[in-house]
């Protein structure tokens, strides 16, 4: 049985990577990057346990991706994401990676663990080659490491070490500042850490995102009520009765939340905005779309069009079918002419055609965002 436990801390919000996606959520073929980088890992060694830092936005939607790990729920800062994994770790070795070092090779893996009884935290390193200046001075390069990851420690040790408020921005720095030992090991260029995203097309072990599309079908329904503001597709419609619900009831809005969320398989708009939270309630929901248009990009994804069928005895739709799409496309960050709008009646059958209450199906497409070469 191993005695070591694999860490991957993937709970970053990306703030200098310069795409519309976060890194961790970059496609390699049909993988998110975490993903990718984590069986990668995994197949260089037997671990114990594998555990995936995720984002607390994202902890329930990674969950959807693998049953093969376990997930934990990061904190603001790296140090409190170890924190967190560490309370899952039962083994006397951990070793600890950032997802941020896509193509770390196989023997900088095996050199860790082959080390790992001969220092408190074994750490890859590589030498500097250009001349060095620190302040106005020059300084002998030769005393000069760049740090990298995976860092493997001796759990209790790194425990002790980060039992402090002091904010280290890796192990080994927080290990020695307890005087435990650490021991420097050769590192790779390969380990080359992914943070801007310029830096994407040097790395050779990411293949270019699928071109694969994907749908995801939404329908709601919401019945009248009087003396009520009527809202649709995000603007106030002129009737003196709305529509019954938690929210501000717009029924095109949530109808399109479902189908996006169906398109990129992360569950329904009552797992997002529960109606038993009180915090939703009479809320705008303009609000909740902008909400999953922010998730939806951050996770990988770009919508590629959106179509709809209102299905209503009353109102009529059709005077205001060209402001609905010009506010849809506003709030979806999408053209105009990527959103099409269908209405029709019940022909009098049902609650729709009694005009109780209206129904609006969607239709979504979305394609993995494509950082390639970009």
């Amino acid at each position: 049985m191993s005695d070591v436990t694999l860490i991957v801390l993937c709970a970053g919000n990306s703030t200098r990577f310069e795409h519309k996606t976060k890194k961790q959520w970059i496609r390699i073929g049909n993988e998110p990057l975490w993903l990718n980088v984590t069986k990668r890992l995994a197949s260089f060694s037997t671990f114990s346990k594998i555990i995936v830092a995720s984002h607390e936005n994202e902890l329930a939607y990674m969950k959807n991706f693998t049953d093969d790990f376990t997930f934990v729920k990061g904190g603001d800062t790296r140090q409190k994401s170890i924190l967190n994994c560490l309370e899952e770790v039962n083994t006397k070795y951990v070793m600890i990676s950032d997802v941020a070092r896509a193509c770390i090779p196989q023997n900088v893996i095996e050199n860790l663990l082959n080390e790992k009884e001969n220092a408190d935290c074994i750490v890859p390193v590589l030498n500097v080659t250009d001349t060095v200046i620190y302040e106005t001075n020059t300084i002998n390069r030769d005393y000069v490491k760049l740090i990298q990851t995976p860092q493997l420690s001796n759990t209790k040790t790194l425990k002790n070490a980060l039992n402090t408020t002091i904010e280290f921005t890796d192990e080994s720095s927080a290990i020695k500042n307890i005087n435990g030992t650490i021991k420097y090991i050769q590192g790779s260029v390969e380990s080359k850490k992914l943070t801007l995203g310029n830096e994407l097309n040097d790395l050779p072990c990411l293949k270019k995102p699928s071109k694969n599309f994907f749908t995801g079908t939404g329908l709601d329904i919401h019945a009248f009520e009087d003396n009520k503001e009527m809202f649709l597709g995000g603007i106030k419609l002129p009737y003196d009765f709305g529509f019954k619900a938690h929210s501000d009831g717009d029924v095109l809005i949530h109808s399109v939340i479902d189908a996006l969320l169906g398109a990129i398989g992360a569950g329904d708009i009552g797992e997002f905005f529960p109606d038993t939270d009180e915090k939703y309630k009479g809320i705008d929901s303009k609000i909740l779309l902008e909400h999953i248009i922010t998730f939806l990009c951050n996770v990988g994804y770009e919508i590629v069009n959106i179509d709809l069928t209102i299905i209503a005895q009353k109102p009529k739709i059709n005077p205001f079918k060209n402001e609905i799409k010009s506010s849809m496309a506003k709030l979806m960050h999408i053209d105009k002419q990527f959103i099409n709008i269908k209405a029709t009646t019940a022909e009098k059958m049902g609650f729709i055609g009694r005009e109780e209450g209206i129904a609006v199906q969607s239709i979504a497409t979305v394609k993995y965002y494509n950082w390639k070469n970009k």
